[in-house]
């Protein structure tokens, strides 16, 4: 394909996906535009939703029927949608945030290997995950998905591939439609709404038993795997813990879990949440994310020795989480909200500490054989955009590995006595972030100051809300 087409065509010019190619007769993905046309007629498909990730990793796009699909229609978005904040506004231009003078269109290019049924939909209805590129057909640096790929591409070129498991922790929370008032957990299956401290308890689980059915049910249809589902220590909160994998494909799937838990859920009348500190006096919820690299060529895990033994790559990787990943907080922990999870208790770190199956420590080493040997990154919370936080997580380590970084020895006690060693808000965190050359390196300059950008542009609307705080502490004593 010439790459001056603008057709609805694989782009080439990133990084493709690992995998073996999709079988056609697959609940996911096919691996090419003939075998996508043999699908989308086997399943009686009327509609496509072309779907890409936005900077906050909500999914934006447009739908067509499926005729349209396979007839070479191209599909364009506004630049503007990566400019924009959570809540839909436009920040001010800076020297490193800039909008696109004509606001030209992007193109959307389905990657279909992620080709799969909406099950919740009424109609027969198929999505696909779009990578995006500019009018000529080459890549656009910024968008999340071509982001990660950059730092995929890092790793290829050394021979290695990163595999990564992401764990998602949210919450089941009772229908609220005005935002002044707290959320509360919903009522259960026994009718009363379920409490705190239920931390792996199947009975919390049980509560919800139709709910969990239909994220099964929902999963299966789209071909994704989840590996185990718990109930965390919040009231409603639950974890799904994916399979390891090629991080694009997780990132994929977190993206549509999400989306898919969101809509089991209000399939039952009640919300499913992500943010990282929903109920206050609650625990917050994380997106924990294992990571190990291994050989291309033959397999093997970079970060053990022949003899089992840890090796070099595996301390410098270790070095490089702990002095880069403080200063990509505002990719893992995005809001003003997820500075709320990160306070000094147990269950979340406030440190850039690392130790042998520490959970207190940012950076947790799982007991494991040397072929599995992983470093879990315990910082990210639930409401990180999935692509940006495996990239922010991956090109920590690999920068420790370029710049054969040490780390400190590991933690041998709770690493969340003494002083909070993370950004305590937002702003601090966008600040560390533009202020690391070596992220312009790996991230590029653009994608920096646009990201940038549009989380000062959150700030600035967050602070035009007064609190419940501010009303109660400062009305009248002040």
């Amino acid at each position: 394909m010439s790459p001056k087409k603008t057709t609805l065509k694989p782009a080439r010019n990133v990084p493709a996906s690992t995998k073996t190619p999709p079988d056609p007769g697959s609940l996911r993905g096919v691996a090419n535009w003939k075998e996508a046309a043999q699908w989308l007629r086997a399943r009686g498909i009327e509609d496509i939703e072309c779907i890409t990730p936005d900077l906050a990793g909500v999914p934006r796009g447009k739908m067509m029927p499926s005729s349209k699909f396979t007839s070479n229609t191209s599909l364009a978005l506004p630049s503007a949608i990566y400019r924009h904040t959570i809540s839909g506004e436009y920040p001010e231009e800076t020297e490193s945030f800039r909008y696109e003078p004509r606001d030209s269109d992007l193109k959307l290019m389905p990657d279909l290997s992620t080709l799969s049924v909406v099950p919740w939909e009424s109609d027969p209805t198929a999505q696909v995950i779009c990578d995006i590129v500019d009018s000529d057909g080459g890549e656009v640096p910024y968008t999340p998905r071509n982001v990660l790929k950059r730092i995929m591409s890092l790793y290829h070129d050394r021979g290695w591939k990163p595999i990564v498991a992401p764990e998602i922790e949210f919450y089941l929370v009772a229908k609220n439609d005005d935002p002044d008032y707290p959320l509360h957990p919903p009522k259960g299956r026994s009718g009363r709404s379920i409490l705190g401290g239920q931390g792996y308890s199947i009975a919390g689980i049980n509560e919800f038993d139709e709910l969990i059915d239909d994220i099964y049910h929902f999963s299966e249809k789209q071909g994704l795997e989840i590996d185990t589902l718990i109930h965390e220590e919040g009231p409603a909160q639950l974890e799904i813990n994916l399979r390891h994998g090629n991080p694009i494909e997780l990132a994929d799937q977190v993206f549509l879990f999400k989306r898919t838990i969101r809509e089991a859920a209000l399939k039952h009348d009640i919300y499913a949440t992500f943010m990282a500190k929903p109920m206050q006096g609650q625990p917050g919820s994380a997106m924990h994310i294992h990571q190990s690299v291994v050989n291309i060529e033959t397999g093997r895990n970079v970060f053990s020795n022949a003899d089992g033994s840890a090796s070099k790559e595996f301390f410098h990787f270790i070095g490089g989480m702990q002095k880069f990943v403080p200063s990509a907080m505002a990719m893992l922990a995005p809001y003003v909200n997820s500075y709320r999870r990160l306070q000094p208790d147990m269950s979340c770190p406030v440190n850039n500490a690392w130790g042998y199956d520490n959970r207190t420590t940012a950076f947790r080493v799982p007991v494991s054989d040397p072929q599995a040997r992983r470093v879990e990154n315990r910082l990210p919370s639930s409401d990180a955009n999935p692509y940006l936080a495996l990239a922010a997580s991956l090109a920590a380590g690999l920068l420790g590995i370029m710049r054969q970084i040490e780390p400190t020895a590991p933690t041998e006690d709770s690493a969340n006595e003494g002083s909070i060693d993370l950004p305590r808000g937002l702003l601090e965190a966008v600040a560390l972030m533009e202020d690391e050359p070596a992220f312009e390196e790996v991230f590029g300059k653009q994608f920096i100051g646009l990201y940038a950008g549009v989380k000062r542009g959150e700030f600035e609307t967050f602070m035009q809300v007064i609190s419940p705080w501010e009303r109660e502490f400062l009305l009248l004593n002040v």
